[in-house]
């Protein structure tokens, strides 16, 4: 038999352990045919503009009735607008006006939200889509997203039963509670939202078109006890990653009178589209 030197034998088997080491190592690391994780696209918008400086100086004074009477000093103080607190510049701003003129007082919010998904597999776009879908589910608009036609007159009806409202609680036709009856309503009688009337304007909340990706107004109607009426008109709209909401309210002096829901809508929404154009820039 041949006689192997033990240090000649060590080296072999080092050798060849290292070998097969190697072998293996190439093996697990090679992974033919595993899947591919691919990462959803990010937003359009990666900032957002600076709130209180969002809105024009014209426009605030056409929103504000009262403020231009004001002081020089308080008149840019009301123009300045107050900064909402937030936490998060880059994903959440706002801000607020209001005034107060002799017979009514006014006030006015914009918001901005920049939607982040933190799901590689979910967009930024996918991911606001779905918060305002949440949103739009929220103000109700079930039935009154498109004008219907004339309503039919449910047999045994009487003339105070068919007071179209903003926001029917069965259905395009049904008769809501009136503001006396309840703490808020939509829609009432007298110049607000309700089934459209002889000039075939729907004043209803619904979806509304031509603004961003989606878009939607409210207009809710609310009274407190014995003091005045108090309307706010929300639009609520949606392009690419972010998400806006302007509120403009009003509440008149006097207890007997109704805010005027045509012009506050044409406002808000006269608003949304600037802000729209904004965003764009």
């Amino acid at each position: 038999m041949a006689y192997v030197p033990g240090v000649a034998l060590l080296a072999a088997l080092a050798v060849g352990c290292s070998a097969g080491s190697d072998g293996s190592a190439s093996d697990a690391d090679s992974k033919p045919g595993g899947p591919t994780v691919t990462t959803a696209p990010p937003g359009k918008y990666r900032t957002l503009p600076a709130p209180c400086r969002a809105v024009p100086g014209s426009t605030l004074k056409d929103l504000l009735p009262g403020v231009a009477e004001l002081p020089q000093q308080q008149q840019e103080k009301a123009f300045r607008g107050s900064p909402t607190v937030t936490y998060d510049t880059d994903r959440k701003v706002g801000c607020s006006w209001k005034s107060d003129a002799p017979d009514s007082a006014r006030n006015l919010s914009i918001d901005f939200e920049r939607v982040v998904s933190y799901d590689p597999a979910v967009s930024d776009d996918d991911r606001a889509r779905t918060l305002y879908a949440k949103k739009e589910t929220a103000a109700d608009l079930s039935g009154v997203t498109t004008p219907p036609g004339p309503p039919e007159k449910p047999a045994g009806s009487t003339a105070g039963e068919e007071t179209g409202t903003g926001k029917p609680g069965g259905g395009e036709g049904s008769a809501g509670p009136s503001p006396s009856a309840s703490g808020s309503t939509s829609g009432t009688a007298s110049g607000t939202p309700g089934t459209p009337g002889g000039g075939g304007e729907d004043l209803r909340p619904r979806v509304l078109d031509g603004l961003g990706d989606a878009a939607f107004l409210d207009d809710l109607l609310t009274r407190a006890g014995s003091t005045a009426q108090h309307r706010t008109v929300s639009v609520v709209f949606r392009t690419s990653n972010v998400i806006v909401t302007v509120r403009y309210g009003e509440q008149p002096a006097l207890v007997t009178k109704v805010p005027d829901s045509k012009e506050l809508q044409e406002k808000a929404q006269a608003l949304a589209r600037k802000l729209a154009e904004v965003i764009s820039e």
